[in-house]
């Protein structure tokens, strides 16, 4: 069933963006947003199984047909706070029949409980054990929207620093990259923005950080020479879009392979509505289309 843009708007701001309000206990929060993820459809066949990587408790996602050999592991948004495979369950699916794939989605640590650098140790933990399992690096992309593109920032800086092989790709998707909460953006879009606010990342920051200094946690300032391809995604109209604008500008100036896809008229993290916004759709088949194309076998090019 396809929604209008304007639909899907007003649920964002009035029913799905409330559920983030940090005057909610945390774990009310979790269970509401992971509510939300089973009114979104994920294509027919879709098959889901629990088990673990590295430790992490991760579930699998198959669609029909998407059997790799390539495999995808996603990353989770929800400020690191809330979320899971349950609240992303349309759009996985869908990402992974955009990319021909199996997803693999690991229940990383959360905060308050658990700050930096836990969920990086799970995403680094998850990571290792695909290898262990015999899937070669570039035939694993790895991907995460909001706060997993973040995540997935950080996972690539930290297999690079302990000299491990890189993955054959990374997707971002409306990536929160810088945890200082520089950008203009954060104001300027306020008004655009149907699902974030600047408070609610103000504290989900904060909890993350732990007793960590917020410059050490900014992927912008680090090299960004000699990374796999990046494909990073990201609304005209969301209060991160000065986070995904500063990290495709560097990525240009270290002559990093990249792709931006800047969709005009939408808020942050649109593509949780794939199934039923036809802007999500499109934005979710070209992702998994460049994430496939630089995964594939050199033969098959």
């Amino acid at each position: 069933m396809r929604v209008p843009m304007q639909v899907a708007r007003v649920v964002t701001r009035f029913v799905v963006s409330p559920m983030l309000d940090p005057r909610l206990p945390v774990s009310v929060r979790r269970r509401l947003i992971d509510v939300t993820g089973y009114a979104l459809p994920s294509p027919p066949g879709t098959r889901r199984v629990r088990g673990e990587l590295g430790g992490v408790p991760t579930e699998r996602v198959t669609v029909p047909g998407a059997v790799g050999p390539h495999q995808l592991l996603f990353l989770h948004g929800g400020g690191y706070s809330v979320g899971s495979a349950r609240s992303h369950r349309g759009v996985i699916a869908h990402l992974g029949r955009a990319i021909g794939a199996p997803v693999h989605v690991p229940e990383y640590r959360l905060t308050p409980e658990h700050p930096h650098p836990a969920a990086v140790d799970d995403a680094l933990a998850a990571y290792r054990a695909l290898r262990t399992a015999g899937h070669d690096a570039q035939r694993i992309a790895v991907a995460g929207d909001s706060a997993g593109g973040g995540l997935a920032m950080s996972l690539l800086l930290r297999l690079r620093e302990e000299g491990e092989e890189l993955p054959g790709s990374v997707g971002l998707i409306s990536p929160w990259i810088d945890l200082t909460l520089s950008s203009p953006t954060l104001q300027a879009n306020d008004h655009t923005d149907a699902l974030l606010n600047a408070a609610w990342l103000q504290q989900t920051a904060a909890d993350y950080r732990g007793d960590t200094d917020p410059a050490d946690l900014r992927p912008l300032d680090a090299d960004l020479t000699g990374l796999p391809p990046i494909h990073v995604l990201a609304a005209m109209g969301e209060i991160l879009l000065g986070d995904a604008d500063a990290l495709v500008e560097r990525l240009a100036a270290a002559g990093a392979p990249h792709t931006y896809d800047r969709v005009p008229g939408l808020w942050h993290d649109f593509v949780l509505y794939a199934g039923t916004l036809a802007e999500a759709d499109a934005s979710v088949a070209r992702l998994g289309g460049a994430l496939r194309a630089d995964c594939a076998p050199v033969t098959d090019r």
